[in-house]
């Protein structure tokens, strides 16, 4: 790819965001830790410099080496960028003296291409505790705000530009207006990365490298492994093997549904239905941890023996997206590293000799379902909710049986169709019913009950990194509230999570 942006990551929280920005104006961008500079950057038009938590002051500042970027490719520096460009070029950074963080508007803007159809007094999004006291040698000031008199600025000989705002974040206005000039007016890269040129290259590369050669794919019933199944199988057919394994854990008939589905879309598809294997391991545990580490080992011992079974396999292919790839390698060696391990990142046992194929790697969800739709994939696949890979095991608190799974299936299956009938589903991020291990006193028919409390839970979010309680309509709660009472026996009690992440999370376990 010859038309790619180099973004530079100095673990700013917005790293992911600037990526997203750019993708939208069609042109395709990947993120490396500042201290692992690809050693061909040849495929990079333009390189973009991150915020960061850290001074450009500090001893442990990131310090990256920019000698074969700087006056080789375009520079856009953001906040911490802006600043270390600054800093180590005769500039000078200092503490502010006023509170830079939050909205700020643009006082001073300069004629130039970088601001070409920014006004004056537009709104932009302030991050920092540093400001640039006194610009570079050469730099030529081209916006400031009321409290931060050097907001943006060049330096021309190098094509070079600073801004000490952030135009990744919605809340500046013009923030992508000043992406686009930078990246097409200046850079000269051009917007063809679409969902269908994705698909076209991705395929010919699959090809490629995989030629005649086994596949074999895991299948989850998801948007990302449903649409890298898709992608493998326009590229090598028959050659691409999927598994689909019922873990006993899954959605009321989603092992028959999802499996006639996967059938109908043309996929070479074996369902194996390994449920008694899983729910015998999970006997008596009630260690949320615990429970997913008994589910992943069981996953692969029963993916492995049908792996066996397809004879001289050399792949495995998953559905590993960007932010998988990008939330397991930290750009300081700080705290990102340990947030969020993904076990689909590099993450082969030993005994299994297979190369991995990933070709949805450079993929965020949104352009997931994208490349999803360019594909054909049925809108109820892409649109489905996330689940969890454990499934029900850490919806329902305390020990698994089997008779704890029926009823929550039950009660999961009101919730959701009941969220399809009320036009709600496709407002929702996820949705789904938590078993607890309490039991209340009710009564039914003037008869005293002692029965099970389930928590219905329905978020909206953009990544699920953070997500807020969606508020259904009463009219709503009380039909399915009523519905479960009154359908599923066992539950006695209905209650509502209204609670958001953080501090809670989505899944209760």
């Amino acid at each position: 790819m010859q038309n790619n942006v180099l973004i530079l990551d100095f673990g700013s929280q917005y790293t992911q965001l600037i990526a997203r920005r750019v993708r939208e104006l069609n042109i395709f961008c990947e993120i490396k830790p500042y201290n692992k500079l690809p050693g061909d950057l040849s495929p990079y038009k333009a390189v973009i410099l991150s915020g960061s938590p850290f001074s450009t002051r500090a001893e442990d500042a990131p310090h990256p080496d920019l000698s074969r970027i700087k006056g080789h490719k375009p520079i856009l520096a953001i906040c911490y960028g802006a600043q270390y460009i600054a800093h180590f070029n005769g500039g000078n950074v200092a503490p502010s003296n006023t509170r830079e963080y939050g909205r700020a508007k643009l006082a001073h803007v300069a004629l130039d291409p970088f601001l070409k159809e920014v006004p004056r007094n537009s709104q932009v999004w302030m991050s920092h505790s540093d400001t640039i006291q006194e610009l570079p040698e050469g730099a030529e000031l081209l916006a400031s705000t009321h409290d931060v008199p050097n907001a943006a600025y060049k330096i021309a000989s190098e094509k070079i530009y600073g801004i000490q705002f952030h135009p990744e974040v919605y809340h500046t206005t013009a923030g992508s207006i000043i992406l686009k000039n930078f990246l097409v007016d200046i850079a000269g890269l051009e917007q063809s990365w679409t969902p269908a040129a994705f698909v076209e290259t991705t395929v010919n590369e699959l090809r490629e490298k995989i030629g005649t050669e086994k596949v074999i794919l895991g299948l989850s019933g998801g948007v990302d492994s449903t649409v890298a199944a898709v992608l493998l199988h326009k590229a090598i057919g028959k050659h691409l093997h999927c598994i689909f394994v019922n873990n006993g854990l899954l959605r009321k008939n989603e092992f028959e549904e999802v499996l006639h589905q996967y059938e109908d879309m043309g996929l070479n598809i074996k369902g194996v239905d390994a449920s008694a294997r899983f729910l015998d391991a999970l006997k008596g545990e009630s260690d949320p941890e615990a429970k997913r580490k008994i589910i992943g080992r069981v996953f692969i011992e029963v993916f492995d023996d049908e792996a066996h079974l397809v004879e001289d396999a050399r792949w495995l292919g998953q559905g590993t997206i960007y932010p998988d790839v990008i939330e397991s390698v930290s750009a300081t060696g700080g705290p990102s590293a340990t947030i969020k391990s993904h076990h689909n990142v590099g993450g082969l046992p030993d005994f299994m000799k297979l190369k991995v194929v990933e070709p949805l790697k450079m993929l965020f969800k949104d352009e997931v379902r994208r490349v999803g739709a360019s594909l054909g994939i049925p809108g109820e696949r892409l649109g489905r909710h996330p689940f969890p890979g454990p499934g029900l095991a850490i919806r329902i608190l305390g020990d698994i049986t089997r008779e704890k799974v029926a009823i929550l299936q039950e009660v999961d299956h009101i919730f959701i169709s009941g969220l399809r009938e009320w036009g709600l589903y496709d407002k929702i991020w996820q949705a789904g019913a938590m078993l607890l291990p309490v039991n209340s006193v009710g009564v039914m028919g003037d008869e005293r009950t002692y029965e099970k409390c389930v928590a219905l839970r329905a978020v909206e979010s953009t990544d699920g990194m953070t997500a807020d309680w969606v508020n259904l309509p009463y009219e709503f709660l009380q039909k399915t509230s009523n519905d479960i009472i009154n359908k599923v026996p066992g539950v006695n009690r209905v209650v509502y999570d209204i609670s958001s992440k953080p501090p809670a999370t989505i899944e209760w376990e």
